[in-house]
């Protein structure tokens, strides 16, 4: 038997929850039950068999991916897939650098990207060129990978950001860590999914509405949608009022189970 998993890595805006900086009630709890902690957005997606793990890859590479990936248990990774090159997104990259050099007997890491996010990760990690293998994605594109196919849909954050498709023989999910209200092209090539986890930064009001969704905006785009599951990720928890996971999960009891926030480590099968 075979099977797919999606593995949320992390879930949080950049400064993550809790923030070093911050002691708002939302930090103060995660502080409290590190359960509740939140790293920087990635996600894994795994082939399962009854033999255990077959492949892994990965979309992006947050500043905290080494310990992302000990909590998961994960020892190996066979891809990479960018949303775009901000530095939460792309900062655990130099991580996969001995990877290459002493599991992989030094063949190359496959990672996968816009030509602007490939651009921002060369400038940043120019030093690992000998051990990476890029390949450009351009907007629509599509790349299968061990039974998977990912397409890079454009979505409203900075130029050459994407969110991706995921598609399997049972399971449409549409993973958008980074953006504002859908362009029109991607939002109809994912009406429908099974599953939307899509960017959820602020709670009520939105600082940055061109680049980002508000919790509230989240929900209402993905019924817009008629997504069938809906995950917040790209939290903050404390832009612009602070809000509680406890408090979180009281508001969204109103959807009845379709709207969850997703947490770190949250594993489902695809």
């Amino acid at each position: 038997m075979t099977d797919y998993t999606f593995t949320f890595m992390g879930t949080a805006a950049g400064c993550g929850v809790p923030s070093f900086f911050c002691d708002c009630p939302a930090c103060e709890e995660a502080r409290n039950n590190p359960k509740l902690a939140r790293g920087d957005c990635g996600a894994m997606v795994r082939k399962i068999s009854n033999n255990g793990v077959q492949s892994s890859l990965a979309i992006d590479t947050p500043p905290d991916a080494r310990h992302q990936l000990l909590r998961e248990g994960i020892k190996q990774v066979d891809e990479i897939l960018f949303t775009h090159c901000h530095f939460d997104h792309i900062g655990g990259l130099g991580e996969y650098e001995y990877l290459v050099q002493l599991k992989r007997a030094g063949e190359k890491l496959p990672i996968y990207a816009s030509p602007e996010a490939l651009q921002g990760i060369v400038g940043e990690f120019h030093y690992m060129d000998y051990c990476l293998d890029f390949h450009s994605l351009e907007p629509f594109d599509s790349h299968i990978f061990d039974g998977v196919k990912y397409t890079a849909l454009p979505v409203t954050h900075a130029p050459g950001t994407y969110g991706y498709l995921i598609e399997t023989n049972n399971t449409r999910l549409f993973y958008a860590s980074d953006t504002g209200p859908l362009p029109p092209e991607t939002a109809e090539r994912i009406h429908g999914v099974d599953i939307l986890a899509m960017d959820a930064t602020f709670w009520k009001r939105n600082w940055n509405p061109n680049d980002h969704h508000s919790i509230q905006e989240c929900i209402a785009e993905g019924f817009s949608l008629d997504a069938k599951k809906i995950y917040l990720t790209h939290m903050c928890m404390h832009y612009d009022e602070p809000i509680t996971y406890a408090q979180l999960i009281e508001y969204l009891k109103q959807y009845d189970g379709r709207v969850e926030p997703a947490m770190d480590g949250l594993t489902i099968s695809i």
